[in-house]
């Protein structure tokens, strides 16, 4: 190894910057000549690199978002793009490519992997939906940032004695939804791993009400078979029946855009250079994640082909504390 790339990619995360940093310095420690692709696999295959050094990834560790930046490329999904990738990375002479990025990101370097390149991937999503890795970077910001809203919002609904839903991200998991509830005392989570109609919601906070407290707060996946705005709809539809209504808000992006907390800042750095060990020792097309408190890593195309699972037990946890 010589000339090695890194790569942010998909959604951002809180501690991306944290990784590259921690990929950048581990590998110069090392002696190798380090790159930085800007936006991605668009940028990938268009041959954005930029050389760099120690001092250019300095003050980074506790900025959010990537300042390499992240697209998404319709034209990586087809091999033409993947083979264009390919050509871009030889053009320059790099030898092997750390790719930081959650479930499609990795998807994206398990293609480069089957085309033959040296690919290390670095688990990173603020959903914790990726596969090979307990917790991924981003994960912990994102639930304090969730938790924050939670606690501000329970001041409010019991000021006022008033219901509030607040929908989290997650895309298709339901972690962070389930993590911040627990967490922030709430009534019930919707998660998309159990179905949860907007009846059983009513049926819940109306058992709020008779146990005397004074206010209830729902906390909503993203990825919800009955989203939000149908919630919603079904408490203004039947709010007559149901005797109150719901106020909602919805976190979206601020979730993303937080400086990462000192947890985040660690594991980022703790895995990003497990990536530049995993190249140094020739290990390829692996995903780098924390398993067990531990760096370990995980064939990519065992990572691509699972899909990581909710501890549903956390769920009846929180049906007991209520």
């Amino acid at each position: 190894m010589k000339r090695i790339a890194v790569l942010t990619s998909g959604g951002d995360a809180p501690g991306m910057n944290a990784a590259i940093r921690a990929v950048v310095r581990t590998g110069i420690g090392r002696g190798w000549e380090m790159f930085g692709v800007r936006l991605g696999y668009e940028g990938l295959i268009n041959g954005r690199f930029i050389p760099l050094g120690a001092r250019d990834v300095g003050g980074i560790i506790q900025r959010g978002g990537t300042f390499l930046g992240s697209a998404r490329s319709a034209e990586f999904k087809t091999i033409d793009g993947q083979k264009k990738a390919i050509r871009s990375l030889n053009e320059q002479g790099i030898d092997g490519l750390v790719v930081i990025g959650g479930n499609g990101s990795q998807t994206g370097s398990y293609a480069l992997a089957k085309l033959g390149f040296s690919v290390v991937g670095v688990a990173s999503t603020i959903d914790n939906d990726l596969y090979g890795s307990d917790i991924t970077i981003g994960v912990d910001t994102a639930l304090n940032i969730a938790l924050e809203a939670i606690d501000r919002l329970k001041i409010t609904a019991s000021s006022h004695q008033r219901a509030f839903m607040i929908e989290v991200m997650g895309r298709n998991c339901g972690y962070l939804a389930l993590m911040a509830g627990i967490a922030g005392g709430a009534e019930m989570m919707v998660i998309p791993e159990v179905e949860i109609t907007p009846e059983d919601i009513a049926e819940t906070l109306r058992i709020a009400y008779e146990k005397g407290k004074a206010h209830a707060i729902v906390v909503v996946a993203e990825g919800a078979k009955y989203p939000i705005g149908v919630i919603n709809q079904y408490f203004i539809d039947h709010k007559e029946r149901l005797g109150f209504d719901l106020r909602i808000t919805t976190l979206g992006h601020v979730q993303r855009g937080g400086n990462p907390g000192a947890f985040d800042r660690i594991l980022a750095t703790k895995l990003g250079a497990g990536a530049v060990d995993a190249l140094g020792r020739g290990e390829y097309g692996v995903l780098v994640g924390q398993i067990k408190n531990e760096v370990k890593t995980t064939p990519l195309d065992v990572v691509t082909s699972n899909k990581k699972t909710v501890d549903l037990r956390l769920l009846e946890l929180a049906r007991l504390l209520d």
